[in-house]
């Protein structure tokens, strides 16, 4: 099973998906006083963090405390380290420490303007691997053929067995311009696959009408990654799309790996006009539950595409238009990340990100590890999957949309029988079901 490390990073674009919350420190003091620093990690932890591993034990965590606090720091490099040893006795990937560096890198990531090769790793758990989620459409990773599930295995000749993610994106960052081989082993081959580093600027959202042989017009919108962006550009797509007053829509979640956890939110309250959104419980039992506003942008039939490396935030958005009979979902299982981590400031200019609260779909799923499945399953073709560019992406070369296409023809031909189809009346909540 993979833990899914979403690391939004300046470097190579490492944004595999946590559903991230940024959330300043409560405190205002400004200390670079080692210790204190230390303990404001401590405490975050022990008020907040969510333990799903089953290894955490309150009791431990207080003795560590005076055990970390006992120990003379002569400078911040110094309670870093001794953080970071700190944060592996939780044995949870996801609640990492960055250092001022680091925490002022993500921020300017989750803006959407990232530098490096482009591509979303996680740490499989069992094998303790570095796995390829996704690579960014458009990045030197995706032009490159680097695919969901690859295991990198080294960098510029040098194996990473055991090391750690941040390790790893260290020895991948690198200026711009720069190379950086990675060996990488795909259904048991190894292949070395060269990168050139470069500025990567996320355009998140790609939207276009698709005329169809049966007369229905289907608007056709991808999204790659919930960042800050997102949400601007999507309705933006969904209204400039709406002008042509398409039959239904096609929403394409593929290799999308998650990101901010409100832009999921607010792209869901687009799509779905009433009804539950998404649900997060604390360690407390606390349950935030968030709903549509009634604000949809559009009632038309939506189909949704979505593979194994759709993930977190992703997962937000298919499963609340699933369970809102809002629309149905086409393709693969996706990839399983269920967990949220808050983005903390330290008052030093250092951050923790920390597990905080699982979500829950409407309907109370837990797909942690699981997934959500498809209401349709459909694969690529095999001569799809190494042949399939960026552009053929929601065209007829790509047989998951024609899968998903064919869907909405069914259902205008069903409408235009009947002579009655006005788009402006279509149901809301239709469920795709005829």
């Amino acid at each position: 099973m993979l833990k899914s490390f979403l690391k939004i990073s300046l470097l190579i674009a490492i944004c595999p998906s946590p559903s991230f919350s940024f959330q300043a420190n409560s405190s205002t003091l400004i200390t670079n006083n080692p210790k204190e620093i230390i303990d404001q990690v401590w405490q975050i932890i022990y008020r907040d963090f969510l333990d799903y591993s089953g290894k955490y034990k309150a009791e431990d965590w207080i003795k560590l405390r005076k055990e970390i606090l006992s120990t003379k720091y002569f400078d911040n490099d110094e309670a870093y380290i001794a953080i970071k040893d700190m944060l592996t006795e939780l044995d949870d990937p996801y609640t990492r420490f960055l250092d001022p560096k680091e925490f002022n890198e993500m921020r300017i990531d989750t803006t959407g303007e990232l530098m490096g090769v482009g591509i979303q790793i996680s740490l499989d758990e069992v094998t303790n691997q570095i796995v390829v989620v996704s690579p960014i459409e458009g990045t030197p990773a995706f032009l490159a053929g680097i695919k969901p599930k690859d295991i990198i295995v080294s960098i510029d000749g040098k194996p990473i067995d055991g090391l750690s993610i941040d390790r790893t994106v260290k020895l991948i960052r690198g200026k711009k311009g720069t190379k950086v081989e990675l060996g990488i082993i795909r259904e048991e081959e190894l292949l070395n696959i060269s990168l050139i580093r470069d500025r990567i600027e996320i355009n998140v959202v790609d939207s276009r009408i698709n005329n169809t042989v049966s007369g229905a017009k289907i608007g056709y919108v991808r999204l790659k990654q919930f960042n800050a962006k997102s949400p601007k550009e999507m309705s933006l797509s969904i209204n400039k799309l709406e002008k042509q007053k398409p039959f239904g829509y096609v929403l394409d979640l593929r290799s999308n790996p998650g990101g901010l956890l409100e832009a999921s939110i607010e792209i869901a309250r687009q799509w779905i006009n009433t009804g539950i959104i998404v649900s997060t419980k604390t360690k407390d039992g606390i349950t935030d539950i968030r709903k549509a506003k009634s604000r949809a942008l559009t009632n038309r039939p939506v189909v949704v595409l979505i593979d194994e490396g759709s993930a977190s935030a992703s997962e937000i958005l298919s499963g609340a238009i699933k369970d809102n009979k809002r629309g149905i979902l086409v393709g693969k299982k996706t990839f399983g990340k269920g967990l949220v981590q808050s983005v903390r400031s330290l008052s030093d200019g250092s951050g923790l990100t920390v597990t905080v609260a699982k979500y829950l779909t409407p309907s109370g799923k837990d797909i942690n590890k699981n997934g959500i499945a498809p209401d349709i399953r459909a694969d690529l073709l095999l001569n799809e999957k190494n042949k399939l560019t960026n552009a053929d992406l929601g065209t007829l070369k790509d047989s998951q949309y024609v899968a998903a296409e064919n869907i909405l023809i069914k259902k205008f031909k069903i409408e235009s029988k009947k002579n009655s189809y006005n788009p402006l009346k279509s149901n809301l909540g239709y469920a795709l079901k005829n």
